[in-house]
Parts: C-alpha cells; structure tokens; sequence
C-alpha cells in the first residue's frame, strides 16, 4: 500500500517542524485567547458563567470536533500541508472577527468559524510529524510540536491582556488574529506536498474508523485524554478569570502570572512527556499510556493543594508542579495513536481521536466548571469559581483509570 502524500524533501525534518510549531501555537492562542479576555468580554456584554463557558468551550468545539474527521480525510487524499494552509488563513480570519461581536450569538458564530479553521490543523500536522520523524524519534518531535499549547496560551495570555488593558478586548482579538495571517505564505513555502502518486490508493473514512473501533487501545486511550482535557480545558479557560475575582489580579497581572507558568512549567512537562516516551515507550509500548496514567494520577492532589492556598505567592509556586503534569501526556498519546494504523491513514486517525478528545473534553470543561460555579454561587460566593474548579480536576484520577486499563491493550494493537 502507498503511503498518503506528504510534503517534499526540500526542508529538513527539523525546518518543517519548527514550522508546524509556529502554526499550533497560533492554533492555541488564537483558541484560548478568550480565556484571558473572559472578564472584560463578559461585563461589556453583560454575560453569565454558564454563557462565558458555552462561548469558551461548546461554541468553538462544536465544528471543530466534527469537521476535524472529513478534514483528517481530506489532508491524506490531497495534501497535509495544503489543508493546515487553507486551515490557518480560517481560523485566523474568524479570531479577528471576534472582535467586532456585539452580543453572545454574534461572538458564538464567530467562534464556530474558528473552530471550523482550526479543525483541519492539527491531525495532519501529526500525520507530517510522524512521516518526518522515525519511531525512537517521535515522542519528542510531537511533544516539541504540541510546545504550541503552553507557548500559544502564554503568549495569547500576555498580550491579550497588554492590549486589551491598553485600549480594549475588541483590538486584542484583531491584532492576534491579524497577525496568524501573515503567517499562511512563510508556512506554505517550508511545509510542501508531493504529488500525489499515480498508484495512489485513498483509504475511506469507515474503513480507518471500523479499524480503530475493534481497537480497545484506542477508546481507552481516547476517553482518558478526553476525560483529562476537560479538566485542563476547563481550568485554562476560568483561571484567568478566578485570578482576578478571587485573588484580586489585575488583567495585565494574571496574563503574566498566567504566561510565566507556562512557561516554566508548561513547556518543561510537555517536552518531558515526550522525552520519557521515547525512552520507556521504544522498551515496552504500554509505557505511552502508563505515563500518562502517572501523570494524571499526582494533579488532582497538586491542583487542590494550589487552589487551596489563599497567598497569590503560594498559589504561584504550589501551581507550578501541576501546569506541568497537565501536559505531560499528549507526546506519549499523540505518538501511540499514530501507530494503531498504516501510515497512509495518521491523518483520519488522529482526527477520529481528536473527535472524542475535544468532543468531551474541549465542548464541556468550561461550560461544566461555568455552570457549576454558578450553582454554587447563593453558597460560596465568589469562591464559588475555585471550589468549581477544584471540584472538576478530581476527574483526572478517572482518567488515569483509562490510561492503566488501556496501557497493556496499546501493546497488542501497536503497528510499527
């Protein structure tokens, strides 16, 4: 069987890369911007917790979940790096409209176009990743890919609040967007396809979806880091939020405290994850889910240790060790999905995995912590948002659980 079309060989493996994690990182400021906006969005338009978490989490995931598969479909069919282009001029274009909303629904729509650009970003950059990079390598070139995460929310976080506190939310989510645009051309130069080879065989959707369906491994996997996403999801969106209602933060203050965890723990967890990958996972494949079982396992006592501090220094320090575990998974999980199919099927893979992770976990960790702090606001007050959010993360011990069960099956179903 041949394999999908993939880019050229006119940039190095390490070139394309570093292009790829220029996109993410856009891919995740341009997404987690409205968490660091939050609270000037919702008093200009005079929104709820529960409205804040719709447009946070369901308004953005809701296309982006199920575009994602007939967008995986499309990168293996016609070209990955052509998809990610279209992708990002998308999701960039819909970023800077956001910041012409006048009212919920307008700012839901707009937040649906994002989700529709990004939905065709990331499984076909996992599928390049994997291509690129051989099997010993993988763990670290993907945990270095998704350094998009912690380094898009830290930058979204630090001069999202910046400009917004200089003029205002509306300009902020304008010139972020703006700025993903200008990067389309530079990515479509380094990150190329091939022709599509003559004898070329496209493999159907179902015919991808009904061989991870028999694959234990792969709903157990999947539910794990979906279960765990919306813990993490949930908390990157509200704490920019609890750190100025609760702890008294300005916005410029909590996107710098928000930026340096990230930063320094962020990026540390989520390179360690796929270092550690690569060195346990290459002996015994079960270690890609164990690790992240592990990981999971020490955030929920982390994550109430930290919240439960009431000195902004404490709460600093004691968060540290959790805005690092939280990342350590996705280097292993991306890296062990990738080979429960052929090569010619990563991209559909990857989506149909994404499907269920930000199905779950992207759609309902901000409206669930939203909804519940509203619940038990009459009780607690403006504590309400942190006992919310403490009481979600305890969740992450049920993610775990998936990521043990799951492990020993991953070592049957892998394909090398």
């Amino acid at each position: 069987m041949q394999e999908a079309p993939q880019e050229t060989k006119s940039h190095s493996p390490n070139a394309v890369l570093g292009m790829l994690l220029v996109v993410y990182t856009f891919n995740f400021l341009d997404r987690q911007i409205l968490a660091i906006l939050a609270k000037p969005v919702q008093t200009d338009l005079g929104l709820s917790d529960t409205q804040m978490g719709v447009l946070g989490g369901l308004a953005f995931a809701l296309l982006f979940t199920t575009m994602a598969i007939p967008f995986g479909v499309l990168a293996d069919r016609k070209g990955r790096a052509k998809v990610i282009g279209w992708s990002l001029a998308v999701w960039s274009g819909f970023t800077a409209l956001c910041g012409v909303a006048t009212g919920f629904w307008q700012l839901f729509f707009f937040r649906l176009g994002v989700g529709i650009g990004e939905a065709g970003g990331v499984a076909p950059s996992y599928a390049i990743i994997a291509d690129r990079f051989p099997p010993e390598k993988r763990g670290r070139a993907l945990a270095t890919y998704s350094l998009g995460i912690p380094l898009g929310q830290a930058i979204g976080a630090l001069f999202g609040s910046i400009i917004a506190a200089a003029v205002d939310w509306r300009l902020a989510f304008i010139v972020l967007g703006l700025a993903g645009l200008f990067v389309v051309l530079p990515f479509r130069k380094v990150v190329r396809d091939q022709p599509i080879p003559v004898d070329y065989v496209s493999v159907p959707m179902m015919t991808t979806f009904r061989r991870l369906a028999k694959l234990p491994a792969f709903w157990l996997l999947s539910l794990g880091a979906a279960t765990g996403s919306l813990c993490a999801y949930g908390m990157a969106f509200w704490v920019p939020t609890l750190l100025q209602r609760t702890y008294g933060l300005t916005l410029v203050e909590a996107g710098r405290f928000l930026a340096a965890q990230l930063v320094l723990a962020g990026c540390i967890g989520m390179y360690a994850g796929g270092f550690f990958a690569d060195r346990v996972g290459t002996k015994d494949r079960a270690g890609y889910a164990r690790i992240a079982a592990y990981a999971y396992i020490l955030c929920f006592p982390t994550i109430f240790l930290a919240f439960s501090s009431a000195s902004i220094l404490a709460l600093f320090l004691l968060l540290l060790l959790p805005s690092g575990l939280v990342y350590i998974w996705l280097g292993p999980v991306t890296t062990a999905i990738q080979h429960l199919v052929p090569a010619n099927e990563r991209a559909t893979a990857s989506a149909c995995y994404l499907f269920i992770n930000n199905g779950i976990g992207l759609s309902f960790g901000s409206i669930v912590i939203g909804g519940l702090s509203d619940v038990l606001a009459p009780e607690y007050g403006t504590d309400s948002l942190r006992m919310a959010i403490i009481a979600v993360t305890s969740l992450y011990l049920l993610a775990a659980t998936f990521m043990l069960i799951g492990a020993p099956k991953l070592r049957k179903a892998w394909i090398d």
